[in-house]
Parts: structure tokens; C-alpha cells; sequence
């Protein structure tokens, strides 16, 4: 399975309509609906904010186009179709569009909304799926520059973080940085 390297935003203009492209590597359909929602509250101002995803979790798959007030067919599906297309799964994109003042007509809007997820996995990179699991770890902050080396090293992703007697970091983890960490002494880690 293949899917895109990491987070990333692109942006291009079409007859002075501005297109954003947000992309980010998931594991779950609840990633995904999170990650939209956010472009969405992030983009509340912009005139579409159109979306599609596939992800496999436990087994099952999950593909999900959204044109959001586009006319049906010209924004979640073309990029639906990028996504089969470029052979990538477990990965969601956000293409923010705020209108320019000329219309594009169905074509155009295809060839756009296209061209968004298209350049949005190419800056992304493909590279083969890594398994990631969520986890809360608690450890001491003399721990701290240990554990995050690990976690980056390993292109990780550190979730949330929270500090106060000792350090919290909810994190999504490789099969490589849970062995790595189980292995280090006063690091807790609770399965999410």
C-alpha cells in the first residue's frame, strides 16, 4: 500500500480564483473527518472547501468525495479520481477555493479541483504506508530531547503536548519508535 509522505500545502491561481491544496497522511476515517473540519473551520471565509479521502481501517475501506456546494461531480470526485488514479490510499485533501470573480464552467472546475489534489500528492511525495498507532506517553522533562529525537527520526507525529508536573505528548507512532520507546526506562505509554 502507498500512500503520501507528509503534510503539505500547495496553492495556485485559475482565472483570479485562488485554490489551496491540503494534504496529510491518515490512518482513520475520524483522522480525516478531523482534518477536514479543521481546513473548514480554518477556510469558514472561502467560497468552497471541497474534500475526498481513502483510508483502509480494520479491514475496511473508505472513500469519501465532498464537492461542497460545487455542482455535483466537478470538485470531490475529479479529486477522488487523483487519488485512485496516483495509486495513493490513506490519505486525505482539502482544496480550499476562494472565487476570483470569473466562472470556470464544469470543465474548468474539473481541471482545477484536479489539479489541486495532483499537485498536492506530487509535493506530498508517495511512498509505501507505515502502520501508525495512537499513543499517550508520560515521562520526565529531563526525557524530553530523547523522546522527540525518537519520534522524529522516524517521521512521527507528536499529536498534542501538555506540561505540567511531567510531560504528556499524544502521539501517532511506527512499529519502530514504540520499540525504540518501550525500551527506554520512566517513559509510560498508554494504547489509545
Amino acid at each position: 500500500m502507498r500512500t503520501v509522505g507528509k503534510e503539505c500545502v500547495i496553492e495556485f491561481e485559475e482565472k483570479k480564483s485562488k485554490f489551496i491544496g491540503y494534504i496529510k497522511p491518515i490512518s482513520t476515517k475520524e483522522e480525516a473527518e478531523r482534518f477536514i473540519d479543521m481546513i473548514k473551520a480554518k477556510h469558514a471565509d472561502a467560497t468552497h472547501n471541497c474534500s475526498a479521502y481513502k483510508v483502509t481501517d480494520n479491514g475496511q475501506e473508505y472513500f469519501k468525495v465532498d464537492d461542497n456546494g460545487e455542482p455535483k461531480g466537478t470538485a470531490g470526485k475529479p479529486m477522488g479520481d487523483i487519488i485512485t488514479y496516483m495509486e495513493a490510499e490513506n490519505l486525505v485533501v482539502v482544496a480550499t477555493r476562494y472565487f476570483g470573480g470569473i466562472k470556470l464552467g464544469a470543465g474548468g472546475l474539473v481541471r482545477a479541483y484536479a489539479k489541486t489534489a495532483k499537485l498536492a500528492i506530487q509535493e506530498a511525495g508517495i511512498v509505501d504506508y507505515v502502520k501508525k498507532e495512537t499513543f499517550i506517553l508520560d515521562f520526565g522533562y529531563d526525557k524530553t530531547a530523547e523522546v522527540e529525537q525518537i519520534i522524529y527520526k522516524n517521521g512521527d507525529e507528536i499529536i498534542e503536548k501538555g506540561y505540567h508536573d511531567r510531560v504528556t505528548y499524544k502521539v501517532s507512532l511506527s512499529e519502530e519508535s514504540v520499540k525504540e520507546l518501550k525500551e527506554k526506562k520512566d517513559v509510560v505509554m498508554i494504547d489509545v
